[in-house]
């Protein structure tokens, strides 16, 4: 008998795997009705109920606690604050953290740990159940900015609070100063991806080597970022809209990407004129302006969900004599100019991630 075997039937100190948590992709519009437009299949394990039957339901009738059910939609609504001048100034967050119960097909309320990303005219979602916690009534709704001035807001009292300030015609008072500031309303997009896994099937069974992931959706501030219409890109390649020297960088990304249960943060660029169109012009890469975006970025059993903001915009890099690349690469580029990732702002200020206790340890 093999006394180094654990009870489990597994060598001693291999660590038994994780079953996968539910988990899925939503889209719901920006306004208090927050319709929902799509949803992934993985709902069906996260809240029992098909993709069909969902997109006939709003998202806030899916939120379940003791708090009003207008501080949902108010998560995503626009902020205005007084800046140092006494002005006033919209504040800039596109994607929001939350763990809240969400009510099922089966009557039994599951907490989930939702990620949304602001668009222009929709919230993109991404829910993570964790069947094994109890329901606990919740009487406030409590909220962590991933980006703008990453703040934990309780919603219940900000709203509460805002509405008693606005009967008398005065503006909240900021309470800390921002640790991400974006000058000027940067332009934003948000993509909704296949999982990688399933472009890794089609090599298997095709012999073909797919440009990655499939776009599934995207939104139509997308043309504002690249030159392409948002049609042509459903089911389009989108390691293609990359620029050749941040090809491999981004292929790690998405590697850790599908290891991660968070949001993930990088740096690259994309073509400003990608190659979209079969028998279009194509634009010389030498005459190919790159656009450097920041990525937010999570995936789920089912798809990958990133929202893009446009930093800048840069020149296509210079090549030596064999055609190798002379200039750094648009993530290395940030890092020599002392330009702060997302990433590194929430890893290095402890207030950023004050997460309750018992929330702390879910992944």
């Amino acid at each position: 008998m093999d006394t180094n075997m654990t009870h489990g039937g597994l060598p001693e100190g291999v660590e038994p795997e994780k079953p996968e948590r539910p988990s899925y992709i939503g889209i719901h519009s920006l306004d208090n009705a927050t319709d929902i437009l799509f949803v992934s299949s993985g709902c069906g394990s996260g809240v029992g109920w098909t993709s069909s039957h969902v997109m006939t339901m709003k998202a806030r009738e899916f939120v379940v606690g003791g708090f009003d059910a207008g501080d949902y939609p108010s998560v995503y609504q626009k902020k205005v604050k007084a800046n140092s001048d006494g002005e006033e100034e919209e504040e800039e967050a596109s994607a929001f953290q939350m763990y809240v119960y969400l009510q099922t097909a089966h009557n039994v309320p599951v907490l989930t740990r939702v990620t949304g990303f602001k668009c222009d005219n929709c919230v993109v979602y991404i829910g993570v159940a964790f069947p094994e916690v109890p329901y606990k009534h919740m009487q406030e709704l409590e909220v962590q900015e991933l980006d703008g001035a990453m703040r934990r807001m309780n919603i219940t009292k900000d709203r509460a609070a805002s509405s008693a300030l606005s009967k008398r015609g005065q503006l909240p008072a900021e309470t800390r100063a921002p640790l991400y500031h974006s000058k000027g309303k940067a332009t934003k997009a948000a993509l909704i991806l296949e999982h990688p896994d399933a472009a890794a099937i089609e090599t298997e069974e095709t012999g073909r080597r797919p440009a990655g992931p499939l776009i599934v959706f995207c939104t139509g501030s997308i043309s504002r970022l690249v030159d392409a219409d948002p049609a042509d890109l459903h089911n389009f390649p989108f390691m293609r809209l990359i620029a050749p020297e941040d090809l491999l960088h981004t292929s790690e990304f998405f590697d850790k990407l599908a290891d991660s249960p968070d949001v993930l943060f990088e740096t690259f660029a994309l073509l400003h004129r990608p190659p979209v169109i079969d028998g279009d012009i194509i634009v010389a890469d030498v005459d190919n302006q790159r656009v450097v975006v920041e990525c937010l970025g999570a995936s789920v059993t089912d798809g990958v969900a990133l929202m893009l903001r446009r930093l800048r915009t840069a020149p296509p890099p210079k090549r030596d004599s064999v055609g190798n690349y002379i200039h750094s690469k648009a993530h290395e580029i940030d890092e020599k100019s002392g330009y702060v990732s997302l990433a590194e702002l929430i890893s290095s200020d402890c207030e950023t991630t004050d997460i309750d206790d018992i929330w702390s340890q879910l992944r």
